[in-house]
């Protein structure tokens, strides 16, 4: 879908005005972009030097901070990332290893010192440190084949109370574990990585911020995170599952002050939709585009793009009140969702603003839900836009996974404004509250809702700097 402005009797002019005073001063459109919405408002007499100013980037990217007030992670001491970093610590990467090296050079995100790090082309989380391409068949170990394991954990004949285990569920594991030792990159604390150039890409690698604190993640393309070896787990829902180890972006184990900005995630070449089935399952080799769990806190996912994905954003992994209790704030703001089928996010136990997000799945037959509203989970959703399938009721936006309140309002469903709250309670038993217990204090400007798909469509994800 795009947004047409005749079809809402919204004035040309006056929408372009509205757009271009929502942008803020760092960020947001490529040059392109930039240059065709100068012409659009030029044309309508909307144009000044105040928008020209506003249209521009900054003169160094790399050291822009999180603005104050954008969302849970400006809380405290903010976001800043390396902006701070001494000239010796600005580095630009072209492959695996040299990021590797620019991290730290032990990959285990230890050192936080404070660094840039501009990612120019594509970044190949499967390939050896002389830069050498890795495939599935590089990681195996201890005699594991995919026709081995299907035959060993058949259902018919393992059955599907337990586990798999044994021999081949152990080499499986092992194998995982060596492409596991490749794929996973962990960002040390006072870490800004951001993209230049054109197509700045993060394929078949999965970001680890784990364990720290003030990193900045902007204008890059996440790709492919694939998991060679899934596991088969015949307990997992009524009919088993295939579970993987890797997202596109993992922020978990207490890590705080994160900004996530200007970046796109998708499955890229390798889709699940087009993998068989085994055991009647389909045989996932993805897990979430961006996951936000074990006792992560203070963050930001701003500008984004969520495309032809099953589980996209899970916040909180746990039902079990551990260590999410009093963290999980994550603000989620005008980003796109497209092709997603579930997890818009999902959450548990978070204090979690979702605002200003354009939900473009009116093509996507496979869509479950957007809204997971999870154990203790305190969603307040807000000016949300959303174009839904054929047939899709309004109510099944908001999906209940041990919650008990959402905060909804705001929102237009196929061009209606919409009460999801009342439309969800209206078609489910039991039914859910509407007071989460707190209002978002933390946040920029929140725009109309009948504007989102044109702003998000206009400057969402990576742009080329």
């Amino acid at each position: 879908m795009r947004f047409h402005p005749k079809k809402y009797l919204i004035p040309s002019c006056v929408l372009i005005a509205l757009l271009l005073a929502s942008v803020p001063l760092a960020f947001r459109a490529s040059n392109a972009r930039a240059a065709q919405v100068k012409s659009s408002a030029a044309t309508s007499g909307a144009v000044s030097a105040d928008v020209t100013a506003k249209l521009n980037f900054g003169l160094n990217p790399g050291r822009q901070t999180l603005p104050q007030n954008d969302g849970w992670a400006s809380v405290d001491s903010g976001t800043t990332g390396g902006a701070n970093a001494a000239p010796a610590q600005v580095y630009t990467v072209t492959n695996r290893e040299q990021l590797v090296q620019a991290l730290g050079g032990d990959n285990t995100g230890a050192d936080a010192t404070p660094k840039i790090i501009y990612v120019k082309g594509v970044i190949n989380g499967n390939e050896d440190d002389s830069g050498n391409p890795l495939t599935c068949d590089d990681y195996i170990t201890g005699g594991y084949s995919l026709a081995a394991y299907l035959q060993a954990y058949d259902p018919a004949t393992w059955g599907r109370t337990t586990k798999p285990s044994g021999p081949l569920e152990t080499a499986r594991h092992d194998s995982e574990n060596n492409q596991t030792k490749r794929v996973e990159i962990f960002i040390p604390s006072n870490t800004t990585i951001i993209g230049v150039g054109s197509g700045a890409r993060i394929v078949g690698a999965n970001f680890m911020i784990s364990k720290v604190n003030n990193i900045i993640v902007r204008n890059l393309q996440f790709e492919n995170a694939f998991d060679c070896f899934p596991q088969w787990d015949p307990t997992d829902g009524s009919t088993g599952n295939w579970n993987s180890a890797f997202d596109n972006l993992s922020i978990l184990n207490n890590a705080m002050h994160v900004w996530i900005d200007h970046d796109s995630f998708s499955d890229g070449s390798l889709s699940d939709s087009q993998e068989p089935l085994y055991f009647g399952r389909e045989y996932e080799q993805h897990d979430g585009e961006l996951d936000i769990t074990k006792g992560a806190d203070l963050v930001t996912v701003s500008w984004n793009r969520f495309t032809n994905h099953d589980k996209t954003m899970l916040i909180g992994s746990t039902d079990s009140p551990t260590y999410d209790v009093g963290k999980l704030r994550v603000t989620i703001h005008h980003n796109e969702f497209v092709g997603t089928i579930q997890r818009l996010p999902r959450v548990r136990y978070g204090q979690v603003h979702v605002y200003d997000n354009y939900y473009d799945e009116g093509t996507n037959p496979n869509l479950l839900y957007a809204l997971g509203v999870g154990a203790s989970s305190q969603i307040y959703a807000q000016n949300n836009y959303y174009v839904l399938p054929s047939g899709f009721a309004a109510g099944n936006i908001i999906g209940n996974y041990k919650g008990t309140a959402i905060h909804t309002e705001g929102d237009i469903v196929n061009g209606t404004p919409t009460d999801l709250l009342a439309a969800y309670n209206a078609i489910n038993t039991p039914t859910l509250s509407g007071d989460v217990g707190w209002t978002p204090q933390y946040h920029l400007a929140i725009d109309p809702t009948f504007a989102v798909p044109a702003l998000v469509l206009l400057f969402a994800g990576p742009i080329t700097i």
